[in-house]
């Protein structure tokens, strides 16, 4: 560990800068690299028309974006069980998204995995994480709302003994914190759709999520925030339009994950969807366009995720991911205010 321990602000600041200077120097080798061998993003044909001059930009950034992460949160932070815990969901929901980019990659498609193979490669990740969260950290399974309330969803729990051990297994928090991580990963993905768009919402959101850490006495946790936040900003500087690497569903699965499971081990669950609001209202556009397609046959957006509604309403690119950061930023000061109202 580097830094000194006493001054845990200090730790933190110095995990975002850390984490940017890693990403933001070794990700031009990165793209070299990408470009030697021919790795390039594939783009969806029937997306914006003028994205398509996008098509064969380096892709799975993300990989860059984990190192940064993992190198600050080694050298700043001391490896607790939870932090443990998140870093090892982070980096097994990225390989997921890694294994969707190279099939993406590897078949010329801008579709990767099936999304049954996505979803249980998710179930069994959520599902491993919530039940070490729950019988190893001592993460309580319940949901915590603003204004003090908590409901208990460990009323339906099976215990069992593994290894002498007992294992308590709250099957409704379970579905909670599956639907949680599946939701926040795919939210992410969703919005990773504008150069720039779901890296700087991600820094904004993980930024807010340092301080409820740090807040929660979780200074461990506040580091590998912090380090996501830093790791981000090292990321735009390449990712900024126009953009020169992609993060790719490497980067974005991962980035939800690791904000579901912050959200998990501070207990701010609910909180969580309020400061990942531009996350939430990215994926339920895509619900509401399927769902009124199918029932009526009519869009309710020009194009799905929202973020192409407004381009082609007309916008810039620069302009929707300027303003869409904004809407984020004002989300997670939100959420970061109503989490002081928890009981």
């Amino acid at each position: 560990m580097i830094g000194n321990p006493a001054y845990p602000t200090y730790q933190i600041f110095l995990a975002v800068g850390l984490a940017a200077l890693v990403t933001g120097l070794l990700m031009p080798l990165f793209i070299k690299l990408m470009r030697h061998e021919g790795v390039g993003q594939q783009i969806r044909a029937d997306g914006p028309q003028r994205h398509l001059v996008k098509q064969g930009t380096p892709t799975m950034g993300g990989i860059i974006i984990l190192l940064g992460v993992l190198v600050s949160t080694a050298l700043l932070a001391e490896w607790t069980p939870g932090l443990i815990l998140a870093v090892a969901a982070t980096l097994v929901t990225g390989s997921l998204g890694l294994l969707d980019d190279i099939e993406s990659v590897a078949h010329g498609r801008s579709l990767g995995l099936t999304p049954s193979q996505k979803m249980a490669g998710l179930i069994i990740i959520s599902v491993t994480f919530c039940l070490v969260a729950v019988n190893v950290c001592g993460v309580p399974a319940e949901v915590r709302f603003p204004g003090g309330l908590a409901i208990d969803l460990g009323v339906l729990t099976t215990t069992l003994e593994v290894g002498g051990a007992q294992v308590a297994i709250p099957w409704l928090y379970v579905a909670f914190v599956f639907l949680l991580m599946a939701g926040l990963s795919n939210a992410v993905n969703l919005t990773d759709g504008l150069d720039g768009l779901a890296g700087g919402c991600s820094m904004v959101v993980m930024l807010m999520m340092a301080m409820v850490a740090f807040r929660y006495e979780e200074v461990n946790l506040a580091i590998f925030a912090a380090s996501i936040a830093g790791a981000c900003v090292g990321f735009l500087w390449h990712n900024c339009y126009p953009a020169t690497i992609f993060m790719g569903d490497t980067g974005s699965l991962a980035l939800g994950a690791a904000f579901a499971s912050l959200a998990v081990l501070t207990k701010t669950e609910v909180t969580s969807l309020i400061m990942g609001g531009l996350f939430i209202a990215e994926a339920l556009s895509v619900m509401i366009q399927v769902l009124s397609f199918k029932a009526t046959g009519k869009r309710v957006f020009l194009m799905a995720p929202i973020h192409h509604h407004f381009e082609k309403k007309g916008w810039s690119e620069t302009k929707v991911v300027v303003r869409f950061w904004i809407v984020s930023a004002a989300f997670a000061a939100l959420g970061f205010a109503l989490y002081f109202q928890l009981g």
